[in-house]
């Protein structure tokens, strides 16, 4: 009696198999040190197909089945370790304050704080002027969200504070709700036909337009943190971003053309708005201010001049050199020794008023007017806050949580705007500042917020002779770093033409119409990238290696042989409903058979079977189907006779491409012989294993394809199908009378093994 082996029992000698493997492997270890190891492995099991492999081998595990009620109070209860677990996820800061190592700590958060906290200084004021709102409010902005975030932040290395693209961003929405042309006034002593802009009513509706806007920014924040919606930062791929700050920073630097030139043109916002500026400053070139000018451009060249020493000498200087601090404080003291605005007519920051603002509500009805603004820079803040964030947690070995710097960046705008800040995110060039000199923790934010309170608070008036040229000449300088991502056009083109594209869209789109819409622009732009590549994904055919159970293009490798009679098709794609003819067309394409030109060819040789029916004397056709094409040969019985006695590979009239018909009538007009050499397609194999998922119409797709092969008589196979995308097939009523599960097999060579197998039972037994 014949014993049937058990998958345990198969399984068992698998391990065998392999331990001796093992053991072969390992001999070589003796040889001299120069001998190559190569390890080796052997593996002889059953050929499985799904119905099977799910019958025999893989058992579902039994869960035992919960309540409606069970399931909701396991996720409402709450005991002491979740309520700790969630304390701790809300302020990161009690997970390592405790255990903070003063000694070998404090020392270079200390410096770190007191050098980006100068830096902030700076920063802070001349964002505001960004920002479109007066000086000292970009001074609040450094101070209160700065310290907010090392309570809540999950980031140790990264300076929240000010950002030009940001302050640019919400500058453009209260220049474009508040335009200058709103605050016009008849001039005094005159009859009303001149007129003069009322600067304190502008900036009070700015200052509380900026605030509504802030305040929304930071509930949009907070909202998508606590709904886990960390992951919508992905959706601005880093060709975007690239793009889109490079875009901002060309917008910045126009915008402060007219602060360094000393001339006096409106703010414009929207699309066109650069093109605008431009064209405004070109105007009124003539009035160019001169001493002004000769301020400004003596403070980049020292700017300039500092950036590259602590470029060049990083390494040797103990914290970098606080260029800006210098100017600032160089400048103050020129301008208010030489009277520089009474006498040469340089605009100065003017009014900064000592200590810190009383909190106020936010004017709740202008929210509607600023709603699709937040949004926008709400995503854009934080994108650029993880991205950074990410960067630093992976070079000092520790991780960050997206969700939670989505809550506290919301916190941190949220409660700042009730104190009168505009939004906020992090700055690269102070994160680095803050990392280089030493910063270990976010007690150096802690302490660079302070330095902003000390000078709010007891010494802000000392600024308010500070050119303003000498601001813009700041923010100019700190774009370089944006402007050098210019560099990205010839390094994208050689590596990835898409996200060149990308990145130009993104540079285009937001330098012309506005950084507003030009997100959205670059957004779905990135997005229609994606469904370009899902619509031109490669396909190919792959072959044996031979001697293994390996598939590879035969194309491209030379190694690679197909298998007689079977065609195995490979796309690395999904299939869904925007692919799935191009996956039908595809796979027609490379393996060579189309059903309906297969169909159309039997139905002509049908045709003229019934036309020679008539005919007296009796005759024999053999159709030859081989790679070429399809021939017809006419002989007389005899030669069939022989033919048939010669090769088992000849089929008689009955057969119609590999079937025998019961139909005996058919002899009485003629004998159709098909000659199937081997080299016929009698089996295709879809290989899966690069489909994540499959929709209904990619589903109905696929079982198509397998009926319209079956009447041609060529069997469809799938194989290398996930877990995850079979139960998706079995959602989808996938499985059926017409495709069975007997059809799937879990690896390429198991479906292979198959198809051979099943051809050479119908051979041995014509032989016999």
């Amino acid at each position: 009696m014949e014993h049937e082996s058990s998958p345990l029992e198969e399984s068992a000698a698998g391990r065998a198999a392999v331990a001796e493997a093992w053991e072969s492997a390992h001999a070589p270890l003796s040889a001299p040190p120069s001998a190559p190891v190569r390890r080796r492995y052997l593996l002889e099991r059953d050929v499985y197909s799904e119905t099977r492999l799910s019958s025999e081998v893989l058992h579902t595990r039994k869960h035992p089945p919960h309540t409606l009620c069970q399931r909701a109070r396991k996720h409402v209860q709450c005991s002491s370790d979740c309520v700790k677990a969630g304390l701790l996820g809300l302020f990161p800061i009690a997970t390592w304050l405790p255990s903070y190592p003063v000694k070998e700590y404090l020392v270079g958060d200390l410096v770190s704080g007191l050098s980006t906290g100068v830096m902030q200084l700076p920063q802070g004021l001349a964002y505001a002027m960004l920002a479109a709102v007066p000086p000292v409010f970009g001074l609040y902005s450094s101070f209160y969200p700065v310290l907010l975030y090392t309570f809540f932040g999950t980031s140790r290395h990264i300076s929240i504070g000010t950002f030009a693209v940001i302050s640019l961003m919400m500058g453009g929405v209260v220049v474009r709700e508040a335009p200058d042309s709103m605050f016009y006034v008849p001039a005094n002593g005159t009859n009303g036909t001149e007129t003069r802009l009322d600067e304190e009513a502008r900036n009070t509706s700015r200052v509380q337009l900026i605030i509504a806007l802030t305040t929304l920014v930071g509930l949009i924040q907070l909202l998508l943190g606590v709904l886990r919606f960390g992951f919508v930062a992905i959706y601005l791929t880093e060709p975007l971003v690239r793009g889109f700050t490079t875009a901002a920073a060309v917008h910045v630097c126009v915008s402060q053309l007219k602060y360094l030139l000393g001339i006096k043109t409106d703010r414009y916002s929207g699309p066109l708005s650069v093109v605008r500026s431009v064209v405004a400053v070109l105007r009124n070139i003539r009035s160019t201010n001169l001493a002004t000018l000769l301020v400004g451009l003596l403070c980049m060249v020292f700017l300039f001049v500092v950036k590259e020493l602590n470029e060049r000498f990083k390494k040797r200087l103990p914290v970098p050199i606080p260029g800006e601090i210098i100017v600032v404080i160089v400048s103050t003291g020129i301008s208010y020794g030489m009277s520089l605005f009474q006498n040469y007519q340089v605009a100065v920051v003017g009014s900064i008023p000592s200590g810190l603002l009383p909190p106020a509500l936010p004017d709740h009805t202008l929210f509607s007017r600023v709603a699709m603004d937040s949004v926008a820079i709400a995503i854009v803040g934080f994108s650029m806050g993880i991205s950074l964030a990410k960067i630093f947690a992976l070079k000092h070995g520790y991780s960050v949580d997206g969700n939670q710097e989505l809550i506290a960046l919301g916190l941190c705008n949220f409660i700042s705007s009730f104190f009168q800040t505009f939004a906020i995110t992090c700055s690269m060039s102070r994160s680095l500042v803050q990392e280089s000199t030493g910063g270990k923790t976010q007690i150096a934010g802690l302490l660079a917020s302070l330095v902003v309170l000390l000078v709010v608070v007891a010494i802000g008036f000392m600024f308010e002779p500070l050119p303003q040229t000498v601001l813009a000449a700041i923010i100019m300088v700190n774009l370089q770093g944006m402007f050098k991502q210019f560099r990205d056009i010839p390094a994208l083109w050689k590596t990835s033409r898409i996200e060149l594209a990308i990145w130009i869209v993104a540079f285009v789109s937001s330098a012309l119409l506005g950084l507003d819409y030009g997100l959205m622009v670059s957004v779905s732009f990135a997005i229609l990238t994606v469904i370009y590549r899902t619509q031109s994904p490669k396909s190919m055919i792959l072959g044996q290696v031979p001697g293994t159970g390996l598939y590879y293009d035969v194309d491209k490798y030379e190694e690679c042989v197909e298998n007689s009679g079977i065609k195995i098709f490979h796309m690395n794609s999904a299939i869904y409903f925007a692919n799935s003819e191009l996956y039908v067309s595809a796979l027609m394409q490379k393996t060579g058979v189309d059903p309906t030109a297969l169909l159309q060819a039997r139905k002509s040789r049908e045709k003229r079977r019934r036309k020679n029916c008539g005919k007296e004397e009796r005759r024999s056709t053999v159709v030859k189907l081989g790679a070429d094409g399809v021939s017809h040969e006419v002989v007389d019985g005899s030669a069939v006779r022989l033919s048939v006695q010669c090769s088992p590979a000849v089929r008689l009239a009955e057969h119609v491409n590999g079937q025998v018909s019961d139909s005996e009538t058919e002899w009485a007009c003629e004998e159709t012989h098909f000659l199937e050499p081997e080299g016929a397609v009698h089996s295709i194999i879809l290989d899966f294993t690069p489909v994540s998922f499959i929709d209904s119409v990619g589903a109905k797709a696929i079982k198509s394809v397998v009926k319209e092969y079956a009447t041609v008589d060529v069997c469809v196979f799938i194989a290398g199908c996930s877990r995850t995308l079979l139960s998706q097939l079995k959602s989808l009523q996938f499985f059926g009378q017409v495709v069975t599960s007997d059809l799937v097999f879990p690896t390429i060579h198991d479906a292979v093994l198959h198809c051979q197998s099943r051809r050479s039972r119908p051979n041995a037994a014509a032989i016999q």
